[in-house]
């Protein structure tokens, strides 16, 4: 449980970094992304959860 809570803080403070740093940019970033085509946007969704994937595979197999 106590992973589970830090990955999650990780996680958030990654996430609000350029929220915080950077929001007009931020702004035309997700203008952008509200033009990509539905089918785009899975693909590169699932490209980031699979690559993910392979991150928490390899950090198990070194560490």
């Amino acid at each position: 449980m106590e992973t589970i809570l830090l990955l999650t803080g990780l996680i958030l403070v990654v996430e609000g970094m350029p929220y915080f740093a950077f929001p007009s940019l931020v702004k035309k970033w997700i203008a952008q992304v509200l033009e990509l085509s539905d089918a785009l946007l899975r693909v590169l969704g699932l490209v980031a959860m699979l690559f993910g994937l392979f991150l928490v595979y390899l950090a198990r197999r070194i560490l």
